[in-house]
């Protein structure tokens, strides 16, 4: 298996977060050389000030956690993401599109978003925790159809994260395209079962305990 901080996008998402918390994600990020830090909009300027010098990318949300907003919106949202910096773009689709079985909205969307991204990664999180087997299919195909780099499980913010029959599907149907799994990795092995079923990046605010070969303390 790869090294796994090199597959971790470190993770601070939570509504109340501060200065303090988002330095000691960028000091926890620099230390262990995470792929990339993923923290709130208004966070992106100053993480990419702080991160500049470092190979650590600076990775944001777009439509997050629900993904209700309108397209416009969430292009408005990634424009200004990557005025401000961010190198990754982690986009919630429309899970109401989804379950409704409107495709073509959901690709529609996602083609206008990644438009805006143009060679910066766009990651399109599913939230396979309200879709049955076919809805995750379906919308990982409409993904990679509209151009998305990766898909990702979950926001940490649903009714559950990550599980091996959700990325089990979204590996097959992702047509070599990149695999996120988030919520619900909470240890090394956790991680390999991930990688062993094809999941190339792990979204994780636990970052340091995996490397360190702890359970993680939360589910996300």
């Amino acid at each position: 298996m790869a090294l796994i901080n090199q597959m971790i996008d470190h993770t601070f998402l939570k509504p109340f977060g501060t200065k303090e918390d988002i330095d000691t994600l960028l000091d926890e990020a620099l230390t262990y050389q995470f792929k990339s830090v993923c923290v709130h909009p208004t966070w992106v300027t100053y993480a990419a000030e702080s991160l500049k010098k470092s190979e650590v990318l600076v990775c944001t949300v777009i439509g997050f956690p629900l993904g209700a907003s309108t397209t416009r919106t969430k292009v408005f949202e990634t424009e200004d993401a990557l005025r401000n910096g961010a190198d990754e773009i982690d986009m919630v689709l429309n899970v109401g599109w989804v379950l409704e079985g409107h495709y073509d909205k959901v690709e529609e969307e996602i083609q206008r978003i990644k438009e805006v991204c143009g060679l910066k990664v766009l990651k399109v999180i599913l939230e396979t925790c309200y879709l049955d087997a076919e809805q995750i299919a379906r919308a990982t195909e409409a993904a990679v159809k509209a151009g998305a780099d990766f898909v990702k499980t979950s926001t940490g913010f649903g009714t559950g994260g990550a599980t091996l029959e959700a990325v089990t599907i979204m590996v097959k149907h992702a047509q070599g395209r990149g695999v996120k799994a988030s919520g619900g990795v909470k240890t090394a092995e956790d991680v390999q079962k991930m990688v062993d079923l094809g999941a190339t990046r792990i979204g994780t605010s636990s970052g340091v305990s995996l490397v360190q070969g702890k359970t993680a303390q939360t589910d996300y």
